[in-house]
């Protein structure tokens, strides 16, 4: 199913560095993709190398600028901007030629969409006249991915000048970054995810481009990434009472993704987007009437038509009949496939040693890990030089990281200004108060555990891309952290982008001999886990417990697996014997929650704590 894009998927996110130049290499083919624009100085070696090699100038933008961070992303951006275009506007002028990259525009292209149909109606004509007249009209209809950008709106730190005195509120990480983007001349979205803060959603107004210019257009759109349809009403409605419509609702699995986890209480993937799809055409109406009202009291230009509300849904698709189902029965507007494209060398930014890591991963190397200083669950990979280097700290009696970046610097526990967990400062400091308070030695080791087991993310997220293209690390610190999502187990090596594209639309199979659940099943089981663990740690700890919470979890669970029984009759484009195994995968999983439920009476004693958890992605 095609909308309005020349692909039904997109690349999301990853890392600080994997996607920072993704729309470079894939955006000339239709394919869009997501640039995190955290790390301004990773964007500024990334501005001068693309620079440089594209022939454009350069003029450093130095430190010592207030306003460095939103001006470095602000060129960075346009560079990018500019160079797509010229890729773009080349590619629409070549040749229908064997190996050219329009060939490889129109091959990529799903085999349902009308321009692969005009592509394949001109292979077949024997008239030279006629396929002239169609390959103008194929160039007519191409065009390049968006350019979208990231902000996780949990990092918004505040900064503090070379005198120690802490900078305006415009100055913050979020914030600045937001300006960076507002001030480019892109005309793509901007994805919001981690949360909901009102500094930064409060700024988006100070922008024209969010508003309809005189035609009705909006040049800069606002995607919001979310856990749960209350969550995305909930934060549709601030955009439109300040006038602003939200253009995508991108929902994410809550545990079978990758990066940062944030895991619901309970609700599955499944279950959510059928609450989407019931509720949407009312959804897309309440916001668009709430955007023209508050329009029309700013004395703003209104909206004479609803633009589309996108719904889109990412976390953990593995098959094209799983990327054919969620569109086709949830009315879905287009995927995210994003782990899978890390074993893409066109597409993303690993560099060799980690990718050919990851192309002989097993299964149990991917892990769901405490390891970020957010205190959010962190997608982890054990074979990555960020964790070998992180164990050989530990080794040498010299745990924690230099800490030069400071965007994870959130905690006011031993200094005045915010320090990093992952930090040696911190670290050393946690671990001497630790040794202060004698314990016993299986409790010691168990928050001894807890403080060493953060690791730098601002470093080990960034720094692949200067490793795979030869640029000078500033800090010379190598090693590489990796954040895949569970669902990486089943793919191994190393691909092309047409594998993986023509993976993604069934064109051939690229899944290794591990078996595979379905996607609604592998996300039960990574709960079920996540539950399992969350029990143990409590009960283990004989911490006082709210049954309210086990509940619901359960409940939820429950519901959802009831759900997926009732779904599977509908799943038309699978085997009997395929959808006869998942529905006793469902069983047994249900007997699963309910043993491990029941279990608890044995420790009348202990009560669980309730488990803190966020629906914002």
């Amino acid at each position: 199913m095609i909308k309005t894009n020349a692909h039904s998927f997109h690349i999301p996110v990853m890392g600080l560095g994997f996607t920072v130049d993704t729309p470079l290499k894939v955006a000339r083919f239709g394919i869009s993709s997501v640039i995190s624009i955290i790390e301004d100085g990773l964007l500024e070696e990334m501005r001068k190398y693309h620079a440089y090699k594209a022939g454009e100038p350069y003029e450093l933008i130095n430190e010592s600028d207030i306003d460095h961070r939103a001006k470095r992303i602000t060129a960075y951006l346009n560079l990018i901007n500019k160079l797509v275009k010229k890729q773009f506007n080349t590619i629409i002028t070549l040749p229908f030629t064997p190996g050219s990259e329009i060939v490889k525009y129109f091959e990529l292209l799903p085999d349902e969409s009308l321009m692969k149909k005009t592509y394949a109606k001109m292979l077949l004509s024997s008239d030279d006249k006629e396929r002239s007249i169609i390959q103008e009209q194929l160039r007519g209809m191409m065009k390049s991915g968006s350019i979208d950008v990231n902000i996780m709106v949990k990092l918004d730190k505040t900064n503090y000048s070379k005198t120690g005195e802490a900078l305006p509120a415009d100055y913050c990480d979020g914030v600045s970054a937001l300006r960076g983007y507002a001030n480019s001349e892109l005309n793509s979205s901007i994805v919001f995810s981690a949360g909901y803060n009102p500094r930064i959603y409060g700024y988006v107004e100070q922008f024209n481009d969010f508003y309809p210019n005189e035609k009705g257009e909006i040049k800069k759109k606002i995607i919001i990434k979310v856990s749960d349809y209350r969550s995305a009403l909930v934060q549709g409605k601030i955009f439109a009472k300040k006038g602003i419509m939200i253009s995508e609702f991108r929902i994410e699995s809550g545990l079978n993704c990758g990066g940062h986890a944030f895991a619901t209480d309970g609700l599955l993937l499944g279950p959510i987007l059928e609450e989407f799809k019931v509720n949407h055409p009312a959804l897309e109406s309440e916001l668009f009437t709430m955007t023209n009202n508050a329009l029309q009291q700013k004395g703003k230009k209104i909206l004479t038509t609803a633009p589309k509300l996108k719904i889109t849904a990412q976390g953990g698709i593995g098959t094209a009949h799983e990327q054919n189902f969620l569109l086709e029965h949830y009315n879905l507007d287009g995927t995210g496939w994003g782990s899978p494209f890390l074993l893409v060398p066109e597409a993303t930014n690993v560099d060799s040693e980690t990718l050919q890591l990851l192309s002989a991963a097993k299964k149990e190397d991917y892990f769901l890990s405490g390891s970020s200083p957010l205190g959010i669950s962190f997608n982890n990979f054990r074979k990555s030089t960020s964790e070998m280097q992180r164990l050989e700290r530990i080794a040498k009696n010299r745990p924690g990281s230099p800490c030069y970046k400071k965007f994870l610097s959130s905690n006011n526990e031993f200094t005045e200004k915010p320090i990093c967990t992952a930090s040696r400062e911190y670290q050393n400091l946690k671990i001497n108060q630790l040794n202060t308070l004698n314990l016993d030695p299986i409790k010691y080791e168990k928050e001894y555990d807890k403080i060493i087991e953060k690791d730098c993310l601002c470093e080990g997220l960034a720094v692949s891309p200067l490793i795979k293209n030869n640029i000078p690390l500033p800090h010379k610190l190598k090693a590489v952290a990796i954040c895949p999502g569970p669902n990486l187990a089943y793919f191994s090596g190393v691909f092309s982008l047409k594998q993986m594209v023509d993976h993604i639309y069934g064109r051939i199979n690229i899944l290794n001999p591990v078996k595979r659940p379905n996607i609604f099943v592998n996300e039960l089981i990574i709960y079920v886990d996540y539950l399992k663990n969350k029990i143990a740690e409590h009960t283990d700890n004989a911490a006082l417990v709210q049954e309210k919470y086990l509940t619901t979890f359960k409940e939820n669970l429950m519901k959802g697996i009831n759900y997926y029984k009732s779904l599977i009759p509908h799943i038309k484009n699978e085997s009997a014997t395929y959808l006869e195994e998942m529905r006793a995968e469902l069983t047994a999983i249900e007997k699963t929650i309910n043993n491990l439920i029941s279990n608890l009476d044995n420790f009348p004693e202990q009560r669980l704590v309730p488990v803190m958890v966020s629906n914002n992605r």
